[in-house]
């Protein structure tokens, strides 16, 4: 125990020590925590749904159909109708021939890894993937190598090596849609040309994306009209724009078989509460219905950049709903979080191991429940305790 207060000491002084802020209402763009009632900029709730009436009705409803809890593993007793509904409304909405529920992202990213690759393969990963990627790939059995961000001259040299020593293994391209931390998009249509022309699989977690992006909102394969055959394995998350929980894995017959046969994390664990489905179901419906939805936020994300711009706030590059503000000192930006807490925002501190060294930042996300008037108010704030671009960069 003296050994482990001493790392949490040493944490405390690095300022990476991390602490619960305890929420004390419902989910969305305005919230209670510790007591206080602020603006919240950093939840992934970015359509407003996590507390939609029709969503909150749906699961009720399920609740008293079904109950609680699922009772077991799905491919035991806990596979419910609403399970199978679910998977298939997610099919059908990404234009996949199936889908396949997870309890979250981290798991279904576990289960591609585990079911497809073996020793003699190869992963090829993103360096700024988000951790369950990176950790997917380390505990799998075939061999992780990493690119420079979106740097597809080196993906192509590392293909093309690896076609060298062992033209006969299984390739698998793993990448965000949208990063998760930079906001910035993965160069989808070029790395699925890659893959085809290296006879790779190509892997997209569209966390982000799904929900915000496309023309009905099925995220960023739908937007850059990456069908089936060009993107394979398709992961999205349930709990950020569709405002419930969970995840799915979308794709051909024969994909989400294999799966089923043999991906760990989805054999050996419980399934999801059967209600969280009817959730999910209720939310697609909206997200298909009121596109108005995805058009304020956009609205918002650009009225966010330009207005920062003409008060000198320096951005990174970002069309997404993430609006990273690169502080780069640890304590500098947990102090620059605390004031504007005061202030009446909640936007948390994002410091290292979640981002690279140097590079801790206050990471805004915007919503389609916020208002403009919000967005200037936080703006304002923000102007006034970095004043100029440079301070902005500047540790300490």
């Amino acid at each position: 125990m003296d050994e482990l207060r001493a790392e949490l000491d040493k944490l405390k002084r690095q300022g990476l020590y991390r602490q619960h802020r305890v929420l004390q209402s419902p989910q969305g763009t305005l919230t209670r925590i510790n007591g206080r009632e602020l603006v919240s900029f950093c939840s992934n709730d970015y359509l407003g749904l996590a507390n939609h009436p029709a969503v909150r009705q749906a699961l009720i409803d399920a609740v008293e159909k079904y109950g609680v809890g699922s009772g077991s593993a799905h491919l035991v007793n806990g596979h419910s109708q609403l399970h199978q509904d679910c998977a298939a409304r997610l099919a059908e909405f990404t234009g996949r021939q199936r889908a396949l529920l997870f309890s979250t992202g981290y798991m279904a990213n576990l289960a591609v890894t585990s079911a497809l690759l073996g020793r003699e393969d190869f992963i090829f990963q993103d360096k700024l993937n988000h951790a369950s990627l990176i950790d997917a790939g380390q505990i799998s059995r075939a061999r992780m190598l990493r690119y420079p961000h979106n740097d597809l001259v080196k993906l192509r040299a590392q293909l093309d090596q690896s076609l060298g020593q062992k033209p006969h293994s299984r390739r698998l391209i793993m990448t965000d849609g949208v990063f998760s931390m930079d906001g910035d998009y993965a160069p989808l249509v070029e790395l699925a040309d890659l893959a085809a022309s290296t006879g790779s699989w190509l892997m997209v977690d569209d966390a982000h994306g799904f929900g915000v992006l496309g023309a009905s909102g099925a995220g960023l394969a739908q937007q850059r009209k990456l069908d089936q055959d060009r993107l394979p394995v398709l992961m999205a998350t349930l709990g950020k724009a569709v405002g419930v929980s969970g995840a799915f894995i979308a794709g051909s017959e024969t994909l989400i078989e294999l799966l089923i046969q043999k991906a760990r994390s989805y054999i050996y664990t419980t399934a999801s509460p059967p209600a969280l489905a009817a959730a999910v179901m209720a939310s697609i419906d909206i997200i298909e219905r009121q596109s108005w939805r995805r058009e304020k936020l956009h609205e918002l994300i650009g009225h966010f950049k330009r207005k920062a711009q003409q008060l000198d706030i320096e951005l990174m590059p970002s069309d997404s709903a993430i609006q990273p503000i690169l502080i780069g000192e640890n304590q500098r930006t947990v102090e620059v979080s605390r004031w504007l807490f005061e202030q009446g925002f909640h936007l948390v501190a994002i410091r290292p191991p979640t981002v690279p060294p140097g590079s801790a930042r206050l990471r805004v996300t915007l919503s389609a429940g916020h208002e403009v008037a919000d967005v200037d108010r936080l703006l304002s704030c923000l102007r006034s305790v970095l004043p100029s671009s440079a301070q902005v960069r500047q540790p300490g």
